[in-house]
């Protein structure tokens, strides 16, 4: 295993991506994830100007896993239009992409 996929979303709570982080893994879709401090995100939805406190996270799986986990987020996520983009990713530590590898094959 050389190479790690690393996929973005936000959720409106740390309980929510904690609830949904945690399922992930024991699905091993990911091997892991990071929850970051809050931000704040503004949009405009359904023509109303929002500003709301999310927590962004990055979740880490194998490029080959990238498509089903994004498809699993969205079926986890309780917004009904979530944002979750598959970022670029690179080149990884070789060992940290072993590691990745094999927490998926679990």
């Amino acid at each position: 295993m050389s190479a790690v996929a690393l996929v973005y979303t936000l959720f409106g709570s740390r309980d929510a991506a904690m609830r949904v982080a945690r399922r992930l893994i024991e699905e091993r879709l990911i091997a892991c994830a990071n929850l970051l401090g809050e931000a704040t995100s503004i949009y405009e939805w359904n023509g109303v100007l929002e500003e709301t406190a999310e927590v962004p996270v990055l979740f880490k799986t194998a490029p080959s896993r990238r498509e089903a986990l994004m498809a699993r987020i969205a079926e986890l996520h309780d917004y009904e239009v979530p944002a979750i983009l598959a970022l670029p990713v690179e080149a990884a530590d070789s060992g940290f992409a072993r590691w990745v590898g094999e927490q998926l094959a679990k």
